[in-house]
């Protein structure tokens, strides 16, 4: 069975929808073995896709084909995740700091501007 990359990677719910998965391809964000690979590149068994998320890169392995999109729970007859604990935690952390900072307003008041260069000039 012939599939395309980009169908697979929507097929297997890496991306929402086909357009943004041949996007993703595009610009680098998908590899397979490493390499940067068009769309429309076949997929072959046994290969491993890597997805860059941010600061993380995941990797899968392909273990089947499908013809259409599959629910969540099916996704692991399809692919199987291996990536490294390192790059789950370094994720992790990134998320955590997202997190934190959408809680704030990003800008310190004024208040905290001055506790900040209070605390620098201890510091030095």
């Amino acid at each position: 069975m012939k599939l395309r990359l980009d169908k697979f990677i929507w097929s297997v719910r890496l991306a929402k929808t086909r357009s943004i998965a041949t996007e993703l391809l595009a610009k680098g964000k998908i590899k397979i073995n490493g390499e940067n690979v068009k769309p429309a590149k076949e997929v072959k068994l046994g290969e491993v896709i890597h997805v860059h998320k941010n600061s993380a890169v995941f990797s899968y392995k392909v273990l089947n084909f499908l013809d259409k999109r599959v629910g969540a729970a099916l996704i692991g007859e399809y692919i199987k995740d291996i990536t490294p604990i390192e790059e789950i935690e370094k994720f992790k952390n990134y998320q955590s700091a997202q997190r934190i900072y959408r809680e704030t307003d990003g800008k310190p008041t004024k208040k905290d501007r001055r506790s900040l260069d209070e605390f620098l000039e201890d510091w030095e």
